[in-house]
């Protein structure tokens, strides 16, 4: 009060400031230390620690219980906010001020300064907030313009009298945090402090004046060798004489002001010891734009070899928003390669080298998933956070120990990983600017499994003609390339060559000797710890190593050496604790060092790369694909409906991906006997219905089903079962890289695109697929240009698939499942009840599904909704649009019990949707504990039974998410299948048992259950599965014997008997669901047995004799794992690929080593009692396989 005297002890003010992670935490700490001079301290809490140390939010909320500032920003995740939101509105009312900016609506709402209370509806001076907002419209979103205005208002605000000054207060507030320097941090409090001091704190109002918000500049650059580290002129950085390159690097300016830049400093040091010039940049907010037009261009042009984002975000916008298009449109004008790295915020340093899956679930969202819509490529891990362990960080072999001072968690440079990810752009900054007739590139077929005719094969690629074709542009373009002179040519060269001479499965292009490779090998140890003493057995002599190819000129084509197994087919490289084979590492080795190769292309969908052991994502030094491709620039050939295992390859092996198209769909149609069959009810539906012709027709048609083992049936019903047949889309042999569709390939296209999606145009589609142009796109990549974004899926529904050439990414996983998803999942989910209903079941009690990556992607979540459907639940969303987790659907609106489901993931689901996997273990928990009656709710029926089975907690019983161990993938079923190393079905079971039984629940770390998971299968009354693509049936892939299947016979284990096994078939038109015994059938007639097919596929030769080959496997492993096919099925495989000579001879003249493959499969049918030919047939079949056997060693000449 005025002339009264201070008193000689400030009052105690206790502020607490709580937010998204620790950009600002060494600034506020600094500004801690001044102010406790005025008796002000300065509570701390970073939202980011709260899943590493429980103990932090609980710390966080007893401070906020007697706080008398509350500052809360950038809470914008739904679980932050749940945990903190009710301690902040206890305490609203009850302290000085209390401040929401930047967050989700529920925290701004708490907002109450003075007489203005936020949780108000917003008007006048307020509503200019809606402005700061990002906004989700394409290009609206301008992080300098929303800057300026934030500048303008205060000043503006200043002459309104009243609540504006609030308002005022609160602009400034927000003024001060995003330019939160120390000196800013201090204002900001003590401006709070001034205006809103109240009770025993009353005597402080009016006696801390606050500076007005430092500016610093808005777009500028930062060096740590620079006096004033900010500037706006670039001309003070400092210079790199006889630069190899210029690389852009951008920043975000709160790491700058907050003076915390020890990762940044780390990455520019190794980046400038590559000899590249850094430009540092960057731009106030979230939009990084600003920074390139300024110091990245002039006069229009590009002035850097490449773009590394070190935000951990994406290039317009941050964690709650991003504008894709704006993004795309300027990385496209800059096209130079655009790399995304990402600092750790939500982990220590120390937690991620340690574990195995290496980022969290949350950072795999945001700082891989969304900025690769951007088109960003190499993710890498740069810096982060160290707890100060003295064990250090275990990433890799540095073990690196960091100090925490003052009580502040500095942000630190990764050595190992910020020089790997240094060297990497140094390497594609060199391919960049070198000359095409110098460049050596290095061409990756794959060869899976071994010595089974499946050299040089892909999916839905035909690899030879594909190659050949690149050969000749690469020449045509300026490579240095010597091209054969036809495909077969090319194909001899690799195949067979000197193999005969080495007895290898291709021509052998170098011998690496064992002295060499122990002297040269750095990982020799873990190796041999595997595989024995090198040189190993896979793929040697026993004194050298074969490198298996041939070189073209400057370009050396290599087949991969196989990735599972030396002798022991059951140690796959799936595993985590395993390592490759002396000949995988050595011919990544070869490439790098002897070949000295500018890149390297992997060839078409996929190898063996990117699964090798190591974290799931944010690889460290000791992950083995960082091992082998080194600092190699990575481009991919990928078809464009797998968008999940291509993330995979971008993630994990830094892959540049260039999609391709896949194979032209046509309409199956009928043949043989099919089509006199339809001849045959369209004249029964002509005649008189007592007729004697009616009646003889009648007894042809049944006599012709039969024949062609079709139940005849309600002859009524025998036409629409038919035309199923003949208009079901089956792709017409393989696709030809960068091969242009003929006329009638075209308009097939365009037809069944438009009958798959009547919303879309036909001149546009007609315009997507002219401008396929893959080969210019791969020559676009391999110049180190810019490769432009584009989603991966199913062709049919999804248009913007096309062009391709592009570099794919999935679908934003804060958006998966979306709308559509969940009304359509419903619906499906409703009519697989209904179909096992029809069938003579009951209502299930409980249910057993699979979930893929790749389904989920192309779908937008329809799979997921699935589950979450039959549970009775759905996803619940934050104010953003973004998935937060689950919620319960009432009873009365569900209509029927939840039901119960257990649910597999594939390994790349759990890898690219770990947010949707916990908000399944999440719906499944609030089932769990829901006061609901049993017969009404299954899900909590069971989990109290659990429960008292295994004596566990209830959060234990609730698990119902099971996959492989974090790193694993696979089940390895169909490995077993494919090798013949099983000698009872029991085993299959327990193998997907052992891999498949551990559970994920709503924390995201898995835990082994087996014995959970058996219990809960032993109750499953069905299993299904939905078909991924028109392009993929369930015997073109033993992805779905390894899962669906394998899982079914682990049902039938556990319960004592089958459970009916269904296949949810949305590919085409309205949703279908079939017995998995049907949709062999189907696949059967329309595929494997229909000229069209194989005649399409048999038109590529080698490739497509593999192909059949591997629909006859599949079909086996089906038998194997669910017994789900007929008989007939394996007597007309048996009669026309094996026992018609002339076709088994042509099979064997094209691919020996697979048709002999085909032959022996159908003997170990018979030889497993899973079919029981006659006698005729038996000893055809063996008489055939000993004709293929000696066409294979050449006893019989080719034909």
């Amino acid at each position: 009060m005025p002339g009264s005297r201070a008193p000689s002890v400030r009052p105690k003010v206790r502020v607490v400031i709580v937010t998204l992670d620790n950009h600002l935490a060494a600034a506020v700490e600094r500004a801690n230390m001044q102010m406790a001079a005025d008796n002000v301290s300065i509570g701390f809490y970073a939202a980011s620690d709260w899943d590493r140390d429980h103990s932090v939010l609980d710390r966080a909320k007893a401070d906020i219980a007697r706080a008398d500032i509350i500052i809360a920003t950038m809470l914008f995740l739904d679980d932050h906010v749940r945990a903190i939101h009710s301690a902040m509105l206890a305490r609203r009312d009850k302290c000085d001020a209390i401040v929401g900016i930047m967050s989700q609506g529920d925290i701004v709402k708490l907002t109450r300064l003075g007489a203005y209370n936020m949780g108000k509806p917003a008007k006048g001076p307020m509503a200019l907030l809606k402005k700061l907002r990002g906004s989700s419209k394409p290009g609206a979103s301008s992080g300098a313009g929303q800057m300026k205005m934030l500048r303008r208002l205060p000043k503006i605000l200043r002459w309104i009298p009243g609540p504006a000054q609030d308002v005022r207060q609160y602009f400034l507030t927000l003024q001060y945090w995003l330019a939160g320097s120390d000196d800013n941090v201090v204002d900001m409090v003590r401006g709070l402090i001034d205006r809103y001091a109240s009770g025993d704190r009353a005597a402080l109002k009016g006696k801390l004046p606050a500076t007005p918000p430092r500016e610093y500049p808005e777009v500028g650059v930062y060096h740590p060798d620079m006096t004033e580290r900010l500037s706006a002129d670039a001309a003070r950085l400092p210079t790199v004489k006889n630069a190899r390159g210029t690389v852009g690097v951008l920043m975000l300016r709160s790491y700058l002001l907050a003076k915390d830049t020890g990762h940044y400093d780390g990455m520019i040091e190794m980046l400038e010891a590559q000899g590249l010039r850094v430009i540092p940049a960057f731009a106030s907010g979230l939009d990084s734009r600003p920074a390139i037009d300024a110091f990245f261009m002039r006069n229009g042009k590009t002035t850097v070899d490449a773009i590394v984002n070190l935000t951990g975000f994406s290039l317009v916008g941050g964690p709650a928003y991003n504008d894709v298009d704006a993004a795309v449109e300027t990385l496209t004008q800059m096209n130079v390669p655009y790399i995304a790295a990402h600092p750790i915020e939500f982990q220590s340093l120390e937690q991620w080298g340690a574990g195995r899956m290496g980022l969290l679930p949350l950072e795999t969202t945001m700082m891989m998933a969304i900025p690769e819509l951007d088109g960003a490529i190499l993710p890498s891990v740069f810096g982060g956070r160290s707890d100060g362990s003295p064990e250090g960080c275990t990433g890799c072999a540095r073990n690196c120990t960091f100090a925490v001072t003052q009580n502040v968690r500095a942000m630190q440079s990764c050595p190992e990983r910020a020089a790997a990810l240094a060297s990497k752009v140094a390497a594609m900054i060199v391919l960049r600017r070198s000359e095409r007739a110098k460049r050596k590139l290095a061409i990756v077929l794959f060869n899976f499994p071994p010595n089974a005719g499946a050299t040089g094969t892909a999916a839905y690629l035909a690899v030879f003609e594909s190659l050949h074709a690149t050969l000749q542009r690469l020449q045509g373009e300026g490579y240095a390339v010597e091209v054969p002179t036809s495909v077969d040519a090319l194909r001899d060269a690799i195949l067979t060559g000197n193999a005969s001479h080495y007895g290898a499965d291709a021509n052998v292009a170098a011998r690496i000797s064992a002295d060499d490779h122990v002297a040269r090998e750095r990982y020799l140890n873990e190796i041999e710890a595997q595989w024995g003493p090198a040189p190993g057995r896979q793929q040697s002599d026993g004194q050298s190593i074969h490198v298996l190819g041939a070189q073209f000129g400057n370009v050396f084509v290599g087949v991969q050496p196989a990735f599972g197994y030396e002798g022991d087919p059951m140690r796959l490289l799936f595993e985590g604790q395993f390592t490759p084979t002396h000949a995988f590492s050595a011919f990544y080795r070869y490439i790098r060092e002897d070949f000295g190769a500018d890149a390297a292309l992997h060839f078409g969908t996929h190898g063996a790369l990117e699964f090798m052991p190591g974290k799931q994502a944010g690889m460290s030094g000791d992950c083995w694909p960082e091992r082998l491709i080194g600092d190699l620039p990575n481009f991919y050939l990928y078809a464009s409906n797998n968008p999940s295992e291509g993330m995979i390859a971008k993630r994990r092996s830094g892959a540049t991906l260039v999609s391709y198209l896949t194979p032209p769909l046509a309409e199956a149609g009928l043949y043989q006997g099919f089509a006199d069959l339809k001849a045959m009810l369209e004249r029964h539906r002509s005649v008189a219905d007592d007729g004697d012709e009616r009646r003889d027709l009648e007894t042809l048609i049944r006599d012709a089903c039969s024949n062609l083992e079709i139940d005849a049936g309600d002859l009524a019903e025998l036409p629409g079962r038919l035309y199923e047949i003949e208009r079901e889309l089956i792709p017409h042999g393989l696709h030809v890289f960068g091969g242009a569709l003929s006329q009638e390939e075209r308009d097939d296209m365009v037809t069944a695109m438009l009958s798959a999606s009547p919303e879309c145009d036909r001149a546009d589609i007609e315009a997507r697929i002219d401008a396929n142009d893959e080969l210019g796109a791969l020559i676009h990549a391999l110049d180190g240009s810019f490769v432009a974004p584009a989603p991966g899926g199913d062709i049919l529904k999804n248009p913007e698939v096309l062009p391709t050439g592009r570099n794919l990414h999935g679908f934003d996983p804060f958006r998966i499942p979306s709308k559509f998803a969940c009304i359509q999942g419903m619906a499906q989910a409703e009519q697989l009840l209904a179909r096992h209903m029809a069938d003579g079941g009951k209502l299930p009690e409980s249910i057993a599904m699979v979930l893929w990556g790749t389904d989920n992607l192309k779908s937008e979540g329809a799979q997921i909704a699935q589950a979450l459907a039959l549970i009775g639940a759905r996803p619940r969303f934050d104010d953003y649009g973004r998935l937060s987790g689950a919620e319960l659907i009432p009873l009365a609106e569900l209509g029927r019990p939840r039901i119960d489901v257990v649910v597999t993931l594939s390994g790349i689901f759990r890898d690219l949707l770990p947010l949707q996997t916990r908000m399944i273990a999440d719906a499944t928990w609030l089932a769990t504990i829901a006061d609901e009656p049993p017969e009404q709710n299954f899900v909590r029926k069971h989990s109290l039974a659990h429960q008292a089975q295994h004596g566990c907690d209830l959060e234990t019983a609730s698990l119902r998410v099971f996959s492989n161990a974090q790193g694993a993938y696979g089940a390895n079923v169909n490995m077993m299948i494919d090798g013949g190393t099983w000698n009872d079905p029991q085993e299959l079971a327990e193998m997907f048992e052992a891999k498949k039984g551990f559970a994920y629940g709503r924390s995201g770390a898995p835990v082994q259950h087996r014995a959970l998971l058996e219990s809960e299968l032993a109750g499953v009354e069905l299993a299904y599965q939905n078909l991924e693509s028109v392009e993929t049936g369930v015997t073109d892939l033993d992805h779905y014997i390894d899962g669906l299947g394998a899982m079914s016979r682990a049902v039938e284990k556990a319960r004592g008997q089958a459970a009916p096994v269904y296949i949810v078939d949305a590919t085409q038109g309205s949703t279908k669901v079939r017995s998995l015994g049907e949709q062999i059938d189907l696949e059967t007639r329309t595929r494997m047995l229909n000229p069209k097919w194989y005649e399409g596929m048999l038109k590529h030769g080698f490739e497509g004799v593999r192909h059949l080959e591997n629909h006859v496997t599949n079909t086996f492993g089906w038998s194997a794992t669910t017994g789900s096919v007929s008989p007939w099925v394996y007597q007309k495989i048996s009669e026309t690929f094996v026992l018609d000579p002339e076709m088994r001879a042509r099979l064997s003249a094209l691919n020996p080593k697979s048709s002999a493959r085909v032959a022996d499969r159908l003997l170990e049918a018979c030889e497993r009692n899973l079919w029981t030919p006659d006698a005729e047939t038996l000893a055809g079949l063996k008489a055939a396989s000993n004709d293929l056997e000696d066409r294979l060693e050449g006893l019989i000449p080719a034909e």
